[in-house]
């Protein structure tokens, strides 16, 4: 039994699909190095991510499956799901022999699996781009926390440049230290972690205590329902808004 190794990236699971396709080998898992779990049944194939064989996958899949292809596997990598490089690596199999139909196949396991993962993926990143709440801090630059479950502050990321593009901003995941930084001009991912709270700016304190009073009384008036309430806003995200 072959299990084949990554380094964690997208590119790296291309890369180990890539390995696969050419030396005609059938691994029974594509797993991150991180993920590892010890067995003496398993043959352990250490794949060095490879930018070129990468990209003959991509423009594969691309041109041979479909674009939408491309979009579900990348969401099921940015699910964090430990056995994603596997479920990428059958879903593609299955994709090369039956083209861009393939996402009509629903009976098959492999691909109802990377459908279900992909629209739970969307899902909150549609719901990541309502809830987002910037405060302002001292030096006039934009923050707002988030704790998605799945990787995906950086798909939120053209989103917030084109709608704030005059101002400086960050985003910060921080459950997995990460953020999207904005510049004015483009943005990055990196890494971030904070050593102390965030200074805010005197009048975005007065701004979120106006805020707080404000949604306490509309809640008040209207009898706001917390079943419904957190059904559309799980509790999760709730410590990250301004009103709470």
């Amino acid at each position: 039994m072959i299990h084949y190794i990554y380094d964690g990236s997208f590119e790296g699971i291309l890369t180990a699909i890539y390995h696969a396709y050419y030396n005609k080998e059938i691994p029974e898992q594509i797993l991150s190095q991180d993920d590892l779990q010890e067995s003496l049944m398993v043959r352990k194939v250490y794949i060095e991510t490879d930018m070129e064989k990468a990209d003959k996958v991509y423009h594969s899949v691309e041109t041979k499956i479909s674009k939408q292809a491309m979009k579900n596997i990348f969401y099921v990598y940015l699910s964090e799901e430990r056995d994603r490089g596997t479920m990428i690596y059958q879903y593609l199999k299955l994709g090369w022999k039956m083209g861009k139909s393939i996402d009509g196949n629903l009976k098959n396991n492999h691909v109802l699996v990377v459908q279900n993962m992909y629209k739970k993926v969307s899902k909150e990143i549609h719901l990541m781009l309502g809830l987002v709440r910037f405060k302002e801090l001292k030096n006039d630059l934009l923050y707002a926390a988030i704790e998605p479950d799945y990787n995906i502050v950086f798909a939120l990321a053209d989103h917030f440049a084109e709608r704030i593009s005059n101002e400086r901003w960050i985003i910060h995941d921080i459950r997995r230290n990460i953020a999207v930084v904005y510049n004015k001009e483009e943005w990055l991912l990196t890494e971030l972690k904070l050593k102390g709270d965030i200074e805010l700016h005197k009048e975005e304190e007065s701004y979120q205590k106006l805020w707080k009073q404000y949604f306490k009384s509309i809640s008040i008036e209207n009898k706001v329902n917390p079943r419904l309430q957190k059904g559309y806003m799980p509790v999760r995200y709730w410590k990250h808004l301004i009103e709470k």
